[in-house]
């Protein structure tokens, strides 16, 4: 039983190093006088189990799973501050980020020169 105790330790302490607001806020991204900071939300699971004595012996385990789904970025440019939600399917974070950093960059760029 003491394995699975560390192995629940273990798991514990990962879980508080890993829950923090900089995993949920992003490094903040500036190009072309706008800051995006992309937002995240993610989840996950896990149990563990043991047993000691028996025919096999002792025995322990542990499993989990998680993922991350992107969400939007808050976007900083000379209009002020706004949060852009993710649009339509996207399959990765780089995706989002490269979307939405590219709707603030041409954002900006029509105000610089001008146009619409």
């Amino acid at each position: 039983m003491a394995d699975v105790e560390q192995l629940l330790k273990g798991t514990v302490e990962e879980l508080d190093r890993l829950l923090n607001a900089k995993n949920v806020l992003g490094d903040p991204i500036e190009k072309g006088g706008a800051t995006v900071i992309p937002i995240v939300s993610y989840g996950f699971g896990f149990g563990a189990g043991g047993s000691t004595g028996g025919k096999s012996g002792d025995g322990a385990g542990t499993g989990g799973g998680g993922g991350i789904k992107p969400l939007g970025a808050i976007i900083i440019d000379d209009e002020g501050a706004r949060v852009e939600a993710v649009q339509g399917p996207m399959t990765t974070l780089a995706e989002v980020i490269g979307q939405t950093a590219g709707r603030a960059i041409d954002a900006q760029a029509r105000r610089e020169t001008g146009s619409k």
